[in-house]
């Protein structure tokens, strides 16, 4: 395994030694400490080859453990990662890309991306021997925590606003964990859960609270890296919630390239709901030359995975899109909800509207020019539309109703 060097403050640039830390910087604190897990770059690059993560015979994020901060000793059985990459060919020639792949990460075993920073936060939480964990969540968070606490035999304490879909709410109660429905934001619910945690000793892998979320969620890019044959795409798009998974993607591949197996990254854009874009706005600032904190804005999105007030994760997102020359574009929910049908049409990939707003921002920054014609790109598919509770089923047609005889089917047929 790649055996963590150094703790990182990526705020003020403080270093600690390896696991001295379960969270934040104590001078920054939690709303600006984020940490960063680093490695010895120099000598994994050493004895990295294109094929060593094939080598390993592994099918779960665990093929990576070369770059991950524990050996898979501690991993839970659930697995995690190893998600299908299609190609969209069709869609890619309509739109003029030279280009163009559907990661599809609702395919994880509880339907979303928040697995892989669950597998990894889990095994953290064995390897300090910690006895229970916890998690504040929009939903999907919260559902990768009890699945894999289930799996690991470990009580589990969620939080999440008693607004959240009912899907998600009975894959939460069918896992087992003590579950927490607050009368609140999805901030009251994370501050509610932090507060909860620190009396009760959970390990919290709450979003950026945790630094072991990120090494999780940066497999993604090892995978991609890898379904495309050693290569990248020149553009990355990833919808943007509380901030921790585009920073995850980011520190994949500036990874791949410190240890010499990439010579770039992608450059990689965040994609907001016109009405949750704390994160963008906080960008626009950070290009501006102004200083980047959690601010709490107001949130209002069909796209509940991404519908946050307060990023969590704000400093470290911004930081990691602009050290990959990315950027970041809202889109509308009338977008959204257009994208989740055409993704489902066009690809076969059920998405959550949340998942499918990469491909709004797609349409986007494609009418802006900032992706240019003949570009190659890959879009983020974070999860499942199983998951959503059908507010992604808007606007499409309803089943025809007809009676069970042949001929019935006639006037309905263009045939």
């Amino acid at each position: 395994m790649g055996e963590p060097t150094e703790f990182r403050c990526v705020n003020c640039g403080q270093l600690f030694p390896p696991w001295s830390l379960d969270y934040a910087c104590p001078d920054c604190g939690p709303d600006k400490g984020s940490l960063e897990v680093l490695y010895n770059y120099r000598a994994l690059g050493r004895r990295l080859t294109p094929k060593s993560f094939a080598e390993t015979q592994q099918h779960s994020l665990w093929r990576y453990e070369e770059l991950l901060p524990m050996g898979r000793e501690h991993a839970v059985s659930l697995r995690a990662g190893g998600t299908p990459l299609y190609p969209c060919r069709t869609l890619a020639a309509e739109l003029g890309l030279r280009g163009l792949w559907a990661k599809d990460d609702g395919l994880n075993p509880t339907g979303s991306c928040k697995d892989r920073s669950t597998a990894i936060a889990m095994a953290a939480a064995r390897k300090l021997g910690r006895a229970s964990c916890s998690c504040a969540s929009t939903g999907n968070a919260a559902v990768s925590l009890a699945g894999f606490c289930a799996s690991a035999g470990m009580p589990g304490y969620v939080f999440v606003p008693r607004t959240i879909s009912r899907p998600k709410v009975s894959q939460l109660r069918a896992f087992g964990v003590l579950v927490f429905a607050v009368e609140g934001t999805y901030e009251q619910t994370y501050d509610l859960c932090m507060e909860a945690s620190v009396r009760y000793d959970w390990f919290n892998r709450s979003a950026a609270v945790n630094p072991m979320n990120v090494e999780g969620e940066k497999t993604a890019a090892f995978e991609l890296w890898e379904q495309l044959g050693g290569e990248l795409p020149e553009y990355v798009l990833v919808p943007v919630g509380d901030g921790s998974f585009v920073s995850g993607l980011c520190k994949g591949f500036r990874e791949l390239v410190q240890v010499e197996l990439a010579q770039s990254s992608p450059m990689v854009f965040g994609v907001q709901a016109e009405g949750a874009a704390a994160v963008a706005h906080a960008f626009s600032r950070y290009q501006r030359g102004e200083s980047v904190h959690p601010a709490t804005e107001p949130a209002q999105t069909m796209a509940d995975s991404i519908n946050v007030a307060k990023p969590r994760d704000v400093v470290k997102a911004v930081r990691s899109v602009a050290e990959a020359n990315g950027g970041f574009v809202t889109v509308s929910d009338a977008e959204i909800n257009e994208a989740t049908h055409e993704i489902a049409r066009r690809v076969g990939v059920f998405a959550e509207p949340a998942a499918a707003a990469s491909y709004a921002g797609l349409l986007r920054l494609l009418d802006s020019g900032d992706i240019p014609a003949q570009a190659r790109v890959a879009l983020m598919m974070t999860g499942s539309g199983l998951k959503d509770g059908g507010v992604s089923l808007e606007g499409l047609t309803a089943p025809i109703v007809v009676p069970p005889q042949l001929e019935a089917l006639a006037e309905h047929l263009d045939i």
